[in-house]
């Protein structure tokens, strides 16, 4: 089975001008997790015929939130991260909002993983947000993803999450490291919230197969960036130990149009079923 992310950068853009509509079509995911949806579920008008969709909208009107699409009716779905994890890492309001209120993450519960999807903070230009990422949110979120491998939110299951994570994890993810060193989306504090997932036994499937530079996923808008490939790796798939033997490929796709971000996408060996 197919799985696959996309950061939409505004879901009724991407809709008004065909391309989520013809990526289905082309594509046939099994599940497609969708971040920056910017949009209430009322202001979804579109039907995605043979999908359950389910949608986690942040509060601000216009920003963030989540989605995801399945063939398969999940077992259960949760939005957002647990209350208990919120109230210990102290995810309260900062100048640009609530995190923890803007449907950022969505689990859904299938029959042998949880799949999740995330749509990480920005650390923000002037790095204003950093020390949210580094010491409440990428802290909170993979203790939530840790939490449902050892049952804490429901059924143990191993996890497969996905999203924009805003990071650059290493040098070979983006095309001019050494030009953005310090920069937001490639400080030492913010790889290092990548590095504590890979300690905690989750892997980077793109890298399961492909090694090097030149493979990215987002690319500004400015300069040309996407015509000549100079761009970010910040779209991710992230598996659990247990999965990984059922992992037959991962791929990034640049040539689907329609969003700064392009798509990215996991294949597991067997079909994930809710029952």
């Amino acid at each position: 089975m197919k799985l696959y992310s996309w950061n939409v950068n505004g879901i009724r853009a991407v809709l008004r001008k065909g391309e989520l509509q013809s990526f289905i079509q082309q594509y046939d995911p099994d599940i497609l997790c969708l971040q920056e949806i910017k949009a209430a579920p009322e202001q979804i008008t579109a039907d995605f015929p043979g999908y359950h969709a389910h949608y986690h909208s942040a509060r601000k009107p216009g920003y963030a939130g989540t989605a995801i699409l399945s063939k398969q009716q999940p077992l259960r779905y949760r939005d957002g991260l647990p209350e208990e994890l919120i109230e210990k890492f102290q995810l309260a309001s900062d100048a640009y909002g609530a995190p923890a209120e803007e449907g950022r993450v969505i689990a859904a519960e299938f029959a042998d993983v949880w799949v999740v999807t995330v749509y990480t903070p920005n650390s923000k230009g002037d790095l204003s947000r950093l020390a949210l990422r580094q010491q409440q949110w990428d802290p909170a979120f993979l203790a939530y993803v840790c939490g449902l491998q050892r049952g804490l939110y429901g059924a143990a299951k191993p996890v497969l999450f996905c999203g924009d994570l805003n990071v650059a994890h290493t040098e070979d993810d983006l095309a001019r490291p050494k030009e953005n060193v310090k920069k937001h989306g490639f400080t030492k504090e913010e790889r290092a919230g990548f590095d504590a997932m890979v300690a905690a036994g989750f892997h980077d499937t793109f890298r399961l197969f492909t090694s090097g530079n030149g493979h990215y996923s987002w690319w500004s808008h400015w300069g040309k960036a996407r015509e000549r490939n100079v761009g970010w790796r910040i779209d991710y798939w992230l598996a659990s130990s247990q999965l990984v033997p059922r992992i037959t490929a991962a791929a990034i796709l640049p040539q689907q149009m329609g969003s700064d971000h392009c798509p990215v996408m996991v294949e597991l060996a067997t079909s994930v079923t809710p029952s």
